[in-house]
């Protein structure tokens, strides 16, 4: 039997990004690929050995050696692999997907955002270079994404790639075992008169640092907790949003990354009433349906979340969770109690979203999808 060289490339995900270390590439490994992830080096993988081969780029000192320097490394190095299928995940590396094409293999974008609106909410630009960037973004990708195949990791972009083919993030499932008898009792795990809630994921103003940092004002019971990367000033900003409260608000990632293993040491946590997604409303987050939605679902956590169309139509769907007018703050405290004074419905919901995942919204399923994809592209 032939076994087919893949090459995952990505220059600016952690290396350990757990789409693409835990999930794509370990599938791929599994199922007997030779599987390479160049990536760029950091610590943690020291302490991880994978079933797939790693090419550890240096770290760049900035954005900008990012884009040119390690995208130029990372074309070298993957040229030299004369790769079967080629797998990229960053649009800067959309121009290193192009030049690696030829006849004799495949090269697949892996379309993890809607990157044109995500850079026209970067607050760090000023309005005029977000727009710029972000039209000429929508350029080069329309003059290169035909000699792509498409995967997308999210339902609402085949709107726009009419041609993708969807390998959705759901989780990988965590054994019943690991799971404590607590978080399947969702609101009854709380011993105390203390309300603790989770929010994990990257800590920015458009994920709802600020709204999730109000909400510890709105009952001196409640407790807030981040899990996931942080930069400092975000996390100034976090405290000087919770005010008289910050001392009841943690931020487990202040300039660091956060491992799966970590995150799932959380989730596995008994105290949890909640996991929390109170985002502003915007049009790069409106229609997604969060990763975290699915964790949180996974772990047996009822969700509050933002009450965008498409995020409420979806813990209706599944009966898992409260949606909630973010910037609403007794709204907010309402679905807190509603849950704390009724374990049962917490319990309820957690059992429902969790039932969910494991039924249909997990890895397994997605994982098929990957691997008949790669199947079918290998005949072509």
């Amino acid at each position: 039997m032939v076994q087919h060289k893949v090459v995952h490339m990505t220059t600016v995900h952690h290396p350990m990004d757990t789409r693409i270390f835990h999930k794509e590439c370990a599938s791929l490994a599994s199922a007997a690929y030779d599987v390479t992830l160049i990536a760029t080096d950091h610590p943690d993988l020291d302490r991880v050995k994978p079933a797939f081969k790693l090419i550890k780029l240096q770290k760049a000192a900035n954005r900008w050696v990012r884009m040119t320097k390690n995208s130029w490394q990372a074309y070298r190095l993957a040229k030299q692999l004369e790769a079967d299928v080629y797998h990229f995940h960053d649009p800067e590396l959309i121009w290193v997907g192009w030049l690696l094409k030829n006849k004799s293999n495949h090269v697949v974008y892996d379309i993890h955002e809607d990157y044109e609106t995500g850079i026209r909410q970067k607050k760090y630009l000023p309005v005029w270079a977000r727009n710029t960037l972000a039209s000429i973004y929508r350029i080069v990708e329309k003059l290169c994404i035909n000699q792509f195949e498409i995967v997308l990791a999210e339902k609402y972009y085949r709107d726009k790639y009419l041609r993708g083919v969807d390998v959705l993030n759901y989780p990988i499932l965590q054994p019943m075992a690991d799971k404590p008898a607590a978080n399947a009792e969702a609101g009854g795990a709380q011993q105390d008169d203390a309300i603790h809630l989770l929010y994990t994921g990257n800590v920015t103003l458009d994920r709802g640092s600020e709204l999730h940092a109000n909400v510890a004002k709105l009952d001196e019971r409640i407790h807030v907790h981040y899990v996931g990367k942080c930069a400092q000033a975000i996390a100034d900003r976090v405290a000087e949003a919770a005010g008289e409260a910050a001392d009841r608000v943690t931020i487990d990632g202040v300039e660091k990354f956060i491992a799966r293993d970590a995150i799932d040491a959380y989730y596995a946590e008994s105290r949890w009433l909640a996991g929390l997604a109170l985002f502003p409303p915007t049009e790069h987050y409106a229609k997604k349906e969060l990763t975290k939605f699915f964790e949180y679902m996974n772990a047996g956590l009822p969700i509050i979340c933002s009450n965008f169309p498409s995020w409420e139509a979806f813990v209706n769907l599944h009966q898992c969770g409260i949606a909630v007018d973010p910037n609403d703050g007794p709204a907010v405290l309402r679905a807190i109690n509603e849950l704390k004074n009724d374990p049962a419905k917490a319990a309820r919901m957690g059992r429902n979203g969790e039932r969910a995942v494991r039924e249909q919204l997990n890895w397994v399923h997605e994982e098929n999808k990957l691997l008949g994809f790669y199947a079918q592209l290998l005949t072509k």
